[in-house]
């Protein structure tokens, strides 16, 4: 059987219209949607010789056994946001359906290939993104904090994963699945704009951002509005104000993709007639880098220092969550490249700024790379999600591809 990246485009719309509504997919992880998704999936690859396997942490797998116990591993998830794309997740698996499909055609492959549809990619429902690869990555370690989990109707995180057959306290056992791994694959949309604004439908991702995440607390006085002199006041959200302008700069003199961003910021008393007691500021800082991502976060934190002091304020700083960054396999991103030219004549490398499952797998220590295909107008986690027909068949021909040769490499 030849490869026919058209019938992987097909299929995605056949998913879009099982599981979206006019607001777009509504996959998400551990609802009734999700579990017919799951099945459709099942479906798919009825008669091609693969085994089907849902392990501790809620991960479905499907096994292509080879001359070789060793395994090449392509993967995504079948889970969205609510009102989600059409493509975010999901084209990884259909990806790896059709090459599943391919392979199987011509007979035993020289090692064993493995299609996983991780389990809760998105955290849509409880905020725990990358439930099922973290579990089998052996990376999990908020065990407590995750059986305090609620959703917005109250339903605790361990009693939804039980409806689903999954024990919270067994997930880490899901690390099993990942002896025999060679080399893991994994193709998504990009979910930005660097491609479409270079006029090419495909890269090669070196790795995901390292994250800096913080909560800055400014603290100055309340006063009246109306009878407190402007060069009298101690406005909190004044040093708020100029560290949310500041952190572009360091942003631009950093370079290298880096980002930083200031996602909110909660004022006190918050009333039109006060000036502004405490303002709580997040702040979120990314790179590919771990010593430009340190030299960010210290600029940050010197640069409020000095607008507290201007402002006549005091700031603290807290840390709410850091991940190192994750670089890819340099053997894997040079057979990505390969992939991406042969199919499509030019190839660009870039980082990732969002997580991928790939980041997890990556930290077990499994070689891993990440192919990525056009996003139009940049847009992802909204129904307005798309990526060109011919585009999507492109990154089913590389991944294709990718995957040969990484099959021969690790049977060598």
């Amino acid at each position: 059987m030849a490869l026919r990246p058209s019938r992987t485009v097909d299929e995605l719309r056949e998913l879009q219209e099982l599981t979206g509504d006019e607001n777009g997919a509504q996959r998400v992880a551990w609802t009734e949607t999700w579990d017919r998704a799951r099945a459709w999936l099942r479906g798919k690859l009825d008669g091609v010789p693969v085994e089907e396997e849902i392990d501790e942490a809620g991960n479905q797998w499907f096994t292509l056994r080879g001359a070789s116990e060793r395994a090449v591993l392509i993967g995504g998830h079948i889970d969205s946001v609510p009102n989600g794309g059409w493509l975010d997740g999901c084209l990884n698996v259909m990806a790896g359906v059709e090459v599943l499909r391919r392979l199987a055609e011509e007979g035993e492959p020289a090692t064993t290939v493995r299609l996983v549809n991780w389990a809760d990619e998105e955290g849509a429902r409880f905020g725990r993104s990358l439930f099922g690869s973290s579990a089998a990555a052996g990376s999990m370690r908020d065990q407590d904090e995750l059986r305090g989990l609620k959703d917005r109707d109250g339903i605790g995180l361990p009693d939804a994963l039980r409806e689903h057959g999954v024990d919270l306290d067994r997930a880490l056992e899901a690390r099993a699945q990942l002896e025999s791994a060679a080399a893991y694959l994994e193709l998504h949309i990009e979910q930005g704009p660097v491609l479409e604004s270079m006029h090419l439908p495909l890269g090669v991702v070196l790795g995901t951002f390292g994250v800096e995440r913080s909560r800055i607390t400014w603290t100055g006085q309340a006063a009246h509005a109306g009878s407190t002199p402007m060069d009298k006041r101690r406005d909190a959200l004044a040093g708020a104000a100029k560290l949310a302008l500041e952190i572009r700069p360091i942003a631009a003199r950093t370079g290298d993709g880096a980002v930083c961003t200031s996602g909110g910021v909660v004022c006190r008393p918050g009333i039109v007639t006060s000036v502004v007691e405490t303002a709580e500021q997040l702040l979120d800082q990314r790179h590919l880098d771990a010593g430009k991502l340190a030299s960010m976060l210290a600029a940050a934190q010197e640069a409020s220092e000095r607008f507290a002091a201007e402002e006549d304020v005091e700031v603290a700083w807290e840390r709410i969550w850091s991940i190192e960054p994750i670089l890819f396999d340099e053997t894997l991103i040079g057979f990505a490249e390969e992939a991406v030219r042969e199919v499509s004549g030019m190839s660009h490398r870039l980082p990732s700024g969002p997580l991928h499952d790939a980041a997890e797998v990556s930290r077990a220590r499994v070689p891993t790379v990440m192919l990525f295909v056009q996003s139009l107008r940049g847009l992802s986690h909204t129904r307005l999600e798309d990526t060109k027909p011919e585009h999507l068949e492109l990154s089913v021909a590389a991944l294709d591809r990718l995957a040969s040769r990484t099959i021969t490499w690790v049977a060598t």
